[in-house]
């Protein structure tokens, strides 16, 4: 029979704890990391099919699109490449210097995608595109559309 100490589990938790801490480092966390991934001069991306002022119905298809830089799974550190996250309705930007968190507003695709359905309640919107490397921390400067505002019309009657 195999005894286990409380002191021993504790010891390893402690241990574990430490090098999960080390990861988030040099994965660029919040404790610090590598720095910011290098963005090329005129890189930019943008909404496609939609515009500033558009009235949208509930339910629609966005596409997003990207010059100067390659569509990249999240992880994958090809040099000039990146994925998509989209913030709906985010009044401030979050911090640049670190992995976009998973906040309510703000939509990952770190599959690739360069399209998504989204479904929004009638009213104003906001949509803004933030490209962002292999760990999720926008590039240096950041590529990012401009804000822009849509509306969902009120159900019909």
């Amino acid at each position: 029979m195999i005894a286990i100490r409380p002191a021993l589990v504790c010891l390893a938790l402690l241990l574990a704890t430490q090098v999960m801490a080390q990861e988030i480092v040099s994965l660029g966390g919040e404790a610090g990391g590598e720095g910011r991934s290098p963005s090329p001069p005129g890189a930019s991306v943008g909404f496609r099919e939609i515009r500033d002022g558009d009235v949208v119905p509930k339910s629609f298809r966005v596409r997003f699109e990207v010059t100067g830089m390659k569509v990249r799974r999240a992880g994958n550190t090809t040099e000039n490449s990146g994925h998509f996250h989209l913030l709906i309705d985010f009044d401030d930007l979050p911090p640049m210097d670190r992995p976009l968190p998973r906040d309510e507003g703000i939509y990952h695709f770190d599959k690739s995608e360069k399209s998504a359905v989204v479904t929004m309640p009638p009213g104003q919107h906001t949509l803004q595109l933030i490209f962002a490397d292999y760990r999720h921390v926008p590039h240096d400067p950041p590529v990012m559309s401009e804000k822009i505002t849509v509306t969902v019309p009120p159900d019909p009657e």
